[in-house]
């Protein structure tokens, strides 16, 4: 079909779009090639990322029914049209890939092509992977489109322009969500470091209470049986809380299960591991949340892991209570302390040392709005609204 200047400037608007709106890389790449097929009208288009072993880590199909992919069996190796686009890193307009020195064939359920046009997705000087469509579609008459059968290419150079635009936004959209990902594995890390700090301490108190009452009751023994009795029913209290506490870091270290478990799952196992490590007594409820985008799930939940560690680490509260509920089609977070709370008058000193300015930038990366209430002495409120999808 073809397309005005105007509606197809709208088009190629609303792939950019729609490759920046994701920041997970599969959703990036399933998007870059949905995008490209429809924009270039071919009935099949694919991206490839390669791998260091002659294969692909990813690849990513539109046009095809899940049945014939599976069918079609494991991701291709980098070899014929895909290896030279890769290698040499130049682009391929073919009449018919089938007729091209280079083509090796390909599995029996794979569909048939014809006119090819591909190209590589470049990152500098680095090409970070391969995109292509197959079988151009053209009206012809009254019935659907079908493919080229005719001895020119049906992709144009004005395809192949279009083309080289998508493949240079989509290297800009694929290094970003590498980048989130890389990111988001670290504060991972960072997080699982420090609950097992937590949990240490806590293990470490029940583990020195035990090795002392252990002591006394190893000097009563003689001058005082039944002294020393109750104290070894002591002993065998604070060993059955440390066995506790020592099951909940096996539990609590695994992976982060938030994409398995969900926000409110996930918050309320982090506040009961936190409830049994530290003296301050720590709550959860979560009210009616459906679940939200994964960036704002994300986003949320370590807002949350930050505030916790201000309130139990530097306030010295009693009590922090966490709150989770539903705002419209969002949600709204509260962590509220009986703290020693501060000014936030001095935003800027409070800022860097509370984690602020963290807690304000990953609310805003996702849309949501982050409020402040504290006096000293007078505890402190961290809230946090973020939209829904």
């Amino acid at each position: 079909m073809s397309q005005g200047p105007r509606s197809g400037l709208a088009a190629v608007s609303s792939a950019l779009l729609a490759m920046s709106r994701h920041l997970e890389v599969r959703d990036v790449l399933k998007t870059i090639v949905a995008s490209a097929r429809e924009l270039l009208d071919a009935q099949y288009a694919a991206l490839g990322v390669p791998d260091d072993h002659g294969g692909f880590a990813q690849f990513v199909v539109d046009g095809v029914s899940d049945e014939q992919w599976k069918a079609i069996g494991p991701l291709p190796r980098q070899h014929g049209i895909l290896a030279a686009m890769l290698q040499e890193a130049e682009v391929e307009r073919l009449a018919d890939v089938r007729k091209d020195p280079r083509f090796e064939g390909w599995p029996s359920a794979h569909p048939d092509m014809s006119d090819f046009l591909g190209l590589p997705i470049r990152d500098g000087d680095e090409v970070i992977g391969a995109l292509f469509l197959a079988n151009k579609l053209r009206p012809v008459g009254g019935n659907p489109p079908l493919p080229n059968s005719e001895g020119s290419c049906g992709f144009t150079e004005e395809d192949e322009d279009l083309l080289g635009i998508l493949a240079q936004h989509a290297a800009i959209a694929l290094t970003n969500a590498r980048l989130y990902e890389r990111s988001r594995e670290l504060t991972i890390a960072e997080e699982r470091s420090r609950l097992a700090h937590e949990l240490h301490d806590a293990v470490s108190q029940k583990l020195f209470s035990l090795r002392l009452t252990a002591q006394a009751a190893t000097a009563l023994i003689d001058r005082d049986p039944t002294r020393a009795k109750g104290e070894m029913h002591q002993v065998a209290a604070l060993a059955a809380e440390a066995a506790d506490e020592l099951r909940a870091a096996v539990v609590e270290l695994r992976p982060a299960a938030l994409d398995e478990d969900g926000l409110v799952a996930t918050l309320r196992t982090q506040i009961h591991v936190l409830d049994r490590a530290h003296t301050a007594r720590v709550s959860f409820a979560g009210r009616s949340v459906k679940a939200l985008p994964a960036a704002q799930e994300e986003a949320v939940l370590r807002v949350a892991q930050e505030a916790l560690h201000n309130a139990l680490r530097h306030s010295g509260a009693e009590h922090v209570d966490v709150t989770l509920d539903r705002r419209g089609s969002g949600a709204v977070l509260r962590v509220t302390d009986n703290g020693s709370g501060f000014d936030p008058k001095a935003i800027r000193r409070a800022g860097r040392h509370l984690g602020l300015v963290s807690m304000r930038d990953r609310t805003s990366g996702v849309g949501g709005t982050l409020t402040v209430e504290s006096a000293p002495g007078k505890g402190t409120t961290i809230e946090m609204e973020v939209p829904g999808g």
